[in-house]
């Protein structure tokens, strides 16, 4: 991911994504093809940009499912940082996102 993006994704700007996104319809689409990357919703999750993650999570579902290279999902991201915001938001989304599983040594197992 581009660091333009991954900056917009920290910040929780919702109008820079979308800028992002006019510029280079396929960004989104071409994250989730890679197996494991902190995604603009692992970024979002962990820097607890609720409406930022929120907006990410509805353009592209599986983010939500996707494991970054250290094994963790967006909500792993938000339960570790103490976001409990954000997991609940995301929980109301899909409740079986507390099914996701971490790499096998990580605390929330």
């Amino acid at each position: 991911m581009d660091e333009s993006l991954r900056k917009v994704a920290c910040e929780g700007n919702v109008c820079d994504l979308y800028r992002s996104i006019q510029e280079d319809g396929n960004v989104l689409k071409r994250i989730d093809e890679l197996q494991f990357i902190d995604t603009p919703l692992h970024i979002a999750a962990d820097a607890g940009c609720i409406d930022f993650a929120m907006e990410v999570t509805s353009l592209k579902p599986s983010f939500t499912r996707k494991l970054n290279q250290q094994g963790l999902s967006p909500i792993h991201l938000a339960l570790e940082k103490e976001h409990k915001e954000l997991v609940l938001n995301l929980m109301e989304y899909d409740k079986d996102l507390v099914r996701v599983k971490a790499k096998k040594d990580h605390r929330y197992q």
